[in-house]
């Protein structure tokens, strides 16, 4: 059992570096669309939360949380850098909400899933993260950021933008690779839960 607790903790922590790779290759090499950064951080919160549980997604999420917060104080990202100016409290319960939130609604779906179909249960999991982070993400932008959605809109239809800049343009993609991931996820995961 405690051999268990230490391979878990350990794969957490591996989980977490490569997140921590990839939000900083993004900031170097960013895939970006206007002040918004397409996020591949969202797969290994996937892989985590069906390997190690939801506690575990709750965890890869929030410490996703913590990097995007870190990079909206120092202005790794840009657009996020305009919502932590306009409240840093409101930016920091935005980040670790849609982070947390994404990461344990992944693991709960793939628990609920996976004695059915575990290519299923990581299909689900990998669109309901997305899903939750980006409509977490867009809840807190439009009850306490709209401002600064009126800006990245450039004056125009703050809908239309959200509509065509942030679903189309970003969510979209990112529902994309993880749902492109997905079969390599329960690959690896049969591989981790075999060892």
């Amino acid at each position: 059992m405690k051999n268990q607790k230490i391979q878990k903790m350990v794969g957490v922590a591996l989980l977490i570096a490569v997140m921590v790779v990839l939000q900083f290759l993004a900031a170097v090499f960013p895939i970006k669309i206007g002040p918004v950064s397409l996020s591949l951080v969202l797969i290994p919160i996937v892989l985590g939360a069906a390997t190690y549980g939801i506690a575990a997604g709750g965890v890869l999420g929030g410490a996703f949380g913590v990097l995007t917060y870190i990079f909206c104080v120092n202005g790794m990202d840009g657009g996020g850098h305009m919502v932590f100016q306009a409240s840093p409290a409101l930016c920091f319960v935005v980040v670790m909400a849609k982070g947390i939130l994404c990461g344990l609604a992944a693991g709960a779906v793939y628990k609920l899933l996976h004695n059915v179909n575990g290519y299923l249960a990581m299909v689900c999991a990998a669109i309901v993260c997305p899903v939750v982070n980006t409509g977490v993400f867009l809840a807190g932008m439009f009850l306490w950021f709209m401002d600064v959605l009126s800006v990245w809109a450039e004056g125009g239809n703050v809908v239309g933008y959200v509509l065509s800049g942030l679903i189309v343009i970003n969510f979209l993609p990112e529902l994309g690779i993880n749902l492109l991931f997905s079969p390599a996820g329960q690959r690896i995961l049969r591989v981790i839960k075999k060892s």
